[in-house]
C-alpha cells in the first residue's frame, strides 16, 4: 500500500515524516490527470506547507522546532 504523500491529491492533507523527504508535488507515481509543474516543498525546517499549485496541506508529524519562534 502507497503511503498518503504518494496518492493523488484526493485528500489535500497529506501526513509525512524525516523519511519521506523531500517531499514532491506532485508524487512521481501521482496520475498524469492530477499533474502539475513539480514542485519541492521546504519541509526540512518546518511542520506545515502548501503547495502553490493544487493546495496540498503537508504536516510533517516528526518535526521539532529546535529555536524559538520569532515574535
Amino acid at each position: 500500500m502507497s503511503s498518503p504523500a504518494r496518492e493523488a491529491n484526493a485528500l489535500r492533507v497529506y501526513h509525512v515524516t524525516a523519511r519521506d523527504l523531500p517531499i514532491s508535488c506532485p508524487a512521481d507515481d501521482s496520475p498524469l490527470w492530477c499533474s502539475h509543474p513539480r514542485v519541492f516543498l521546504p519541509l526540512e525546517d518546518c511542520r506545515e506547507t502548501t503547495c502553490p499549485y493544487c493546495s496540498a496541506h503537508y504536516i510533517r508529524d516528526d518535526f521539532e522546532q529546535t529555536e524559538a519562534p520569532v515574535a
